[in-house]
């Protein structure tokens, strides 16, 4: 049977680490993507042997294996968007940005993750400075957290005004938007800040919810930004909706144990078919 091919799924592509307790990195990502109707595919860039209670180890793979991974998916299932995770080292941050600048018209979400939950220091000071010089102004969203906005900025950082300085900061390394998540502030609301080149500045604000079972929580939104991105929404938006996704994922998942220490978010609470979209 012939049937003509007049659809495409959004395709979101994610550059991370592998999480074997499944809750956070590519593990999440790929959830979150198939969560929101998307089409997940993946390059991973490390595997670490971690769970609930912490990472126990971590093996980086060879430079050559991520760029062919990215190069395999790029070829042939085209992404809408790209959504960028841990990248362990300079060496293959470089490899990365090389090949990805040769897609400029492809956007780039940059979670740029430095530190475990635990504490535990991911990436050496050369692949920061590295990422700040070259990654960076590859992107079109930026989205640390306050520990990674503090070390991209050499600055404390402790209150929203904080964080409206340090994300003009981050801009100033060229990226064309950074969205600073303050979800380590204390309080009975969360604030994230949000600033593009155009000059718009949001505050985005949410309830603050007790809950362990938080792991992963920053993949998920860069994952859901991009995908709401992918469903051809204007960064703003998409990112006020992949905050109530979030928050809501947060909640549903509040009453469920999963291993002895922080656990993970739901992510299928309402989870969406693959969208289809009009093939030009």
């Amino acid at each position: 049977m012939n049937t003509e091919l007049k659809y495409i799924y959004p395709v979101v592509l994610t550059i991370a680490g592998s999480d074997s307790g499944g809750g956070a990195g590519i593990q999440a990502d790929l959830k979150t993507i198939s969560a929101l109707g998307c089409y997940g595919t993946s390059a991973i860039t490390a595997i670490t042997a971690q769970n609930t209670m912490g990472i126990i180890n971590l093996f980086e793979l060879p430079v050559a294996v991520v760029i062919d991974q990215i190069r395999a998916v790029i070829e042939d299932i085209r992404p809408h968007v790209i959504k960028i995770g841990m990248i362990p080292n300079s060496v293959l941050l470089k490899a990365i940005s090389d090949t990805l600048s040769l897609y400029p018209e492809i956007p780039v979400i940059l979670d740029p993750v430095m530190i475990a939950t635990s504490g535990r220091r991911l990436v050496g000071e050369d692949t920061v400075e590295l990422m700040k010089k070259i990654l960076i102004p590859l992107t079109a969203l930026v989205t640390p957290n306050l520990d990674e906005a503090a070390v991209l900025t050499a600055m404390e950082i402790s209150t929203v005004e904080h964080m409206k300085v340090a994300a003009h900061q981050i801009l100033s390394l060229g990226a064309r938007a950074v969205l600073i998540k303050g979800g380590h502030l204390k309080g009975r609301k969360l604030y994230d800040v949000y600033l593009d080149n155009t000059g718009r500045e949001f505050v985005y604000e949410n309830d603050t919810i007790s809950s362990q079972n938080t792991h992963g929580t920053g993949c998920t939104l860069s994952s859901a930004i991009a995908c709401f991105m992918a469903r051809d929404m204007e960064l703003p938006e998409a990112i006020a909706i992949a905050e109530s996704y979030v928050h809501q994922a947060i909640i549903e998942g509040l009453d469920v144990k999963t291993g002895k220490g922080k656990g993970p978010l739901n992510h299928f609470y309402a989870p969406i078919p693959l969208i289809k979209l009009h093939l030009d």
